[in-house]
This record gives C-alpha cells, sequence and structure tokens, in this order.
C-alpha cells in the first residue's frame, strides 16, 4: 500500500494547485498519486529493455477547509503538507502555520472528547479493555485541557486514536520565497519534455518530494524486467517480505526467496545474469532488511 500524504492550509493559501501539482489532476478535495523521481529508474530499466517504467508513488490527499471534522479525514495519512500563502502580501506564512498547527490541536482535542463520550458508554458494559480506555482517554483530555499538546504526552495513547499532532509537518510556501504553486500546476497539464522547457532545473515539486521521503524515512527498492520495470517505497528497516506486500499480497503469502542485488551492479555489468556470474547477486530470506536502491526479483508460489 503506498504511503499517503494529506494536503491542508487556511483558506486561499494554494491548496489545490498543491494537489494538482502533485498529481496532475484538477480534482480538488480528492486522491490522486504524485510520482517519487528517481535518476536511478531510468538505468535500470534501460539495461533490461522494459516497455513500460513506473516511478514510485506517494498518494495525496487533499481536504477543502479546515475544522474538527473535515482535517480528521487525515488521520490515517502518514504525513501532512501545509500550503502557506507568500504571494498575496497579505499574509504572513510563519503565522499561519500556527494558526493551522492550532486547528490541528482543536480537532484533535474534539477527537478525544467524541472517542472519550463513545467508549465511556461501551465501558458500562463491564469490558475491562474499554474501561481503561476510557481512563487514558479521561486522563488526555486533562493534558490537552491544560494548554498541552498529544505530541507532549508521555502516556500510552489508544492505537485507535490516530492524532494528527505527532504527524510529521512540512510547510511548503506558495510565493516568490517558495514554490509557485499556480506555475507549478500548470506544468503538470504538459508533458514531462514540454514542461521541462519552461523550467530553469528540475520542478520545485520533486524537492518537495523529496523532502517528504526524507521526513518519513523512506527508501526505494526496483523490481526490473522486460514488461515493466518499477520503483517502489519502503520505509527504512523493511524486510523481504514487507516488499513482497508492497508488490501484492498474493507474492507476500506465497514467498519463497528474494534474489537481490545493486541497482548500479546491474547497470556497470548490463545483465542480471553478468551479475550473478560475477558473484554479486544474493538469495535472501523474508527477514532480510531491504537496502536502498536494492533490485528485487521474489520467488513466491501460492
Amino acid at each position: 500500500m503506498a504511503l499517503e500524504v494529506g494536503i491542508v492550509g487556511l483558506p486561499s493559501s494554494g491548496k489545490s494547485m498543491l494537489f494538482q501539482a502533485l498529481t496532475g489532476s484538477r480534482a480538488a478535495g480528492d486522491v490522486g498519486m504524485a510520482a517519487v523521481p528517481d535518476e536511478r529508474l531510468r538505468p535500470v530499466a534501460e539495461v533490461v529493455h522494459a516497455r513500460k517504467v513506473t516511478p514510485a508513488a506517494i498518494r495525496v490527499v487533499e481536504v477543502r477547509g479546515t475544522g474538527p471534522q473535515l482535517l480528521g479525514n487525515l488521520r490515517q495519512v502518514d504525513a501532512l503538507l501545509v500550503a502557506l500563502d507568500g504571494f498575496s502580501g497579505t499574509r504572513v506564512p510563519a503565522d499561519d502555520l500556527e494558526t493551522l498547527k492550532l486547528e490541528l490541536l482543536v480537532a484533535d482535542r474534539d477527537h478525544v472528547e467524541r472517542r472519550l463520550e463513545r467508549v465511556a458508554k461501551q465501558a458500562k458494559s463491564g469490558d475491562a479493555r474499554l474501561k481503561q480506555e476510557a481512563a487514558q482517554l479521561e486522563a488526555l483530555l486533562a493534558h490537552l485541557d491544560a494548554g498541552n499538546t498529544i505530541a507532549d504526552w508521555n502516556g500510552e495513547l489508544p492505537p485507535e486514536l490516530e492524532p494528527l499532532t505527532t504527524k510529521p509537518v512540512i510547510a511548503i510556501e506558495n510565493g516568490p520565497g517558495g514554490v509557485d504553486l499556480k506555475m507549478e500546476a500548470e506544468l503538470a497539464e504538459l508533458a514531462p519534455d514540454e514542461a521541462a522547457e519552461f523550467r530553469e532545473g528540475e520542478s520545485a515539486l520533486a524537492e518537495v518530494v523529496r523532502r517528504l521521503a526524507e521526513t518519513l524515512d523512506l527508501i526505494t527498492f526496483f523490481t526490473a524486467g522486460e514488461k515493466e520495470t518499477r520503483a517502489w517505497t519502503l520505509t527504512r528497516g523493511s524486510t523481504a517480505l514487507d516488499a513482497a506486500s508492497t508488490i501484492h499480497s498474493d507474492i507476500a503469502r506465497g514467498f519463497i526467496r528474494a534474489e537481490v542485488l545493486r541497482w548500479d551492479d546491474l547497470v556497470r555489468l548490463g545483465s542480471a545474469a553478468e551479475v550473478a556470474r560475477a558473484g554479486l547477486q544474493r538469495l535472501e530470506g523474508k527477514t532480510y532488511v531491504v537496502e536502498d536502491g536494492d533490485v528485487l526479483n521474489i520467488r513466491f508460489n501460492v
């Protein structure tokens, strides 16, 4: 499953333009996919003469507006991108960021209070687990009402809570001091070669996606075949079984072993067969920790 990022921001900050620039879609308030640029993918694809080349992607969700109910739709995302108005001249981006963080705090407090009401009613059945959670939520609500945040909380959190204020936040200033989201949104509608002619160097959004990958501590691995060569993201420290699950649940279920080689060895030697002949291919099991730049061929049987 692709990692997921939510776009938030105050009104007229450029949220929809950021969504369009990242995903190439005009469907604001919706879900799209943002490609993760990786200069290693093309050389790997060329070695195996891939007919299709697919970059890794991150799922992007935009919500229209703020407020506890709308922000609650982002509780399952892995990180938040905050669009800040740096173009109108009437707003201070740093102040808007603090306002947005306060909105997240209010949304979390509202979420804790509503969950406490629900769990407290259910706990009347005598269920010990529910009674324990109700006590945790009561203490957490008192902590928040004292002016603290969930990030400051040292106790255990109910796993279903999924607070917003503990998620990584990446601020994107929309304007001369940051990213021209209007231009990037317009260029997203063009073919990559055409868009490159209008830019001086790489898209500013590529740097945003890289910052996101660094914040989430992601690595990239590759699957290389003539039909399709593809990049995939994993959280650092993930195993070969995690990689198999990322590709397809059937592959994970029938996992036998992973043939592992390095992307630069494949490009340098020209084929997987030559890499194997050079003794640079390894056979690994489910618990192998995947490294950034690995090329995996997972053998499985369902």
